[in-house]
């Protein structure tokens, strides 16, 4: 190969060399530029888990069914205004499968009770009142005896627990069906007299604290 023949092959080369480079380079490019607008997609539109509160509690019984037996079994009728808040300005949400119930010291104290499916509008507030309660059910030996010292001492502790599943519309983002677990821990001022009422007495009682409630979603 003479000289000047030589010569163009490594011109050649190295043209094709430096145009893979340049190739590789808006390759690059393009990807960066791509994940950019995907993150500023998700910035924008990521969905946010919704906030709740409870401004409202009644109780119409809360009361051994059973006290002269050494098995007890608490007999209970709430009812708690939940209050979900959608903080996201971009994105609706759907719930779906909710059951409700509330709780003492870590013990259900009335069977989960369905509730409807609940649309939200993006930014939205959405009011449930369900009225919850049931059957007597079986509580420990220790949840009853603090049970009628709280009572005594107007100052009950109760949890309202809410389940299901919350989806995400955001923009041209759908998210699948994620799990909702929201945990509401309400003191209220219940005396004894109110707790055992029953028979549509009790009512309305005092929130002595401002209800704290988690949600996961």
């Amino acid at each position: 190969m003479d000289v000047s023949r030589k010569a163009r092959f490594c011109e050649a080369h190295h043209r094709a060399r430096r145009l893979r480079h340049l190739a590789t380079a808006a390759l690059a490019v393009a990807a960066l530029a791509a994940a950019a607008a995907a993150l500023v997609l998700y910035l924008v539109y990521r969905p946010v888990m919704p906030q709740a509160s409870v401004p409202r509690a009644a109780v119409y019984r809360l009361a051994l069914a059973n006290a002269s037996s050494s098995a007890h079994a608490l007999a209970a009728s709430v009812q708690f205004t939940l209050v979900l808040h959608n903080p996201s300005d971009r994105a609706s949400l759907l719930y779906d499968g909710l059951v409700a119930y509330a709780s003492y010291r870590g013990e259900p104290v009335m069977p989960p009770a369905p509730l409807p499916p609940v649309a939200q509008d993006r930014g939205a507030d959405v009011a449930m009142s369900p009225l919850l309660g049931g059957a007597a059910v079986p509580v420990s030996p220790d949840a009853a005896r603090a049970l009628a010292a709280d009572c005594a001492a107007r100052r009950v502790q109760l949890r309202l627990v809410v389940m299901g599943r919350v989806k995400y519309r955001s923009g041209p983002f759908r998210s699948g069906w994620r799990d909702l677990y929201v945990r509401c821990n309400v003191v209220v001022g219940l005396s004894t007299e109110a707790a055992v009422a029953g028979d549509g007495g009790g009512g309305d009682v005092p929130l002595l604290e401002y209800p704290r409630c988690a949600v996961d979603a």
